[in-house]
């Protein structure tokens, strides 16, 4: 008997027209869209920080509240598939982006290799570098912004 080969539904099925389990499971888990983002009034630029939302849990990138989030968090941003094309403010590394522009996941994702442990063996977690938002002045957020290098954050020179 010869062996089906079956294609994973990431390649497959279009983000679009994924089920809300196959949606959710594209998420890595990283917790970059859960950082604190600033927006320059003049030239509506999006600026990331390494200030995490109050209800994330740093050391498993996990919201603590996901279920519940838009209610417990104001200004909470749920990606869905409706809005693929406005993604492009998410980081780099972010496998929603990734899969939208290059119709691959990227090799160290969970369903890629099984597992998260090459995302943390690669630092593409907020594990080592986020800080939460309740432990810093709001008028210090600003000293906080880094830009994206390859999924990893670099102090963002704003003179």
């Amino acid at each position: 008997m010869i062996a089906k080969h079956f294609e994973p539904f990431w390649k497959t099925t279009l983000l679009e027209n994924m089920s809300p389990d196959e949606w959710e499971s594209i998420c890595d888990g990283c917790g970059k869209c859960c950082l604190q983002k600033l927006q320059d009034d003049e030239t509506d630029e999006i600026f990331y920080t390494t200030l995490s939302c109050h209800q994330l849990d740093v050391g498993a990138s996990q919201c603590k509240v996901y279920e519940t989030r838009q209610s417990k968090v104001p200004g909470c941003i749920t990606l869905t598939p409706d809005k693929i094309d406005e993604f492009q403010w998410l980081p780099d590394t972010c496998s929603y982006r990734v899969l939208h522009e290059t119709k691959e996941l990227p090799n160290w994702h969970p369903l890629v290799v099984g597992n998260g442990k090459e995302m943390l063996r690669q630092g593409l977690t907020v594990q080592h570098y986020a800080v939460n938002e309740n432990t810093v002045e709001e008028e210090e957020w600003d000293t906080y912004i880094i830009k994206w290098v390859h999924g990893m954050p670099e102090p963002y020179d704003l003179t």
